[in-house]
């Protein structure tokens, strides 16, 4: 899916990231959702989680204090895929649980797809 959105991002950036945020056009398959944000302010500009939106992703931490959001920053590099894990709850839930990302960096965003395990 990731290589799905960075298509989409190329192809058309709103469209893409609102796609994203709604789960529509074929980015929402059962927990995998993709998820973006600035690249120069670290603003979540895409997330299935409406509450994040606007929120700077290099504060996020899980329940045991990893600083996930900054390191999902730092991995936002053009053309090279990072995989990060953390803890985080799934939709609906709030039992934090593990969670794989795969992030890269597609122009002036940060885009990941992450799952749970």
């Amino acid at each position: 899916m990731l290589e799905k959105v960075v298509a989409a991002v190329k192809a058309n950036k709103a469209k893409a990231l609102a796609s994203f945020s709604a789960g529509t056009d074929g980015f929402k398959d059962r927990d995998l959702q993709p998820f973006c944000w600035n690249k120069s302010d670290g603003l979540l500009t895409a997330s299935g989680f409406p509450a994040l939106l606007g929120k700077d992703i290099r504060t996020l931490k899980d329940s045991t204090g990893k600083a996930y959001g900054e390191e999902n920053f730092k991995a936002a590099i053009d053309g090279k895929i990072t995989e990060v894990s953390y803890l985080f709850p799934r939709p609906g839930e709030t039992e934090p649980i593990s969670t794989v990302s795969f992030i890269t960096g597609v122009g002036d965003q940060g885009c990941g797809v992450g799952y749970f395990k």
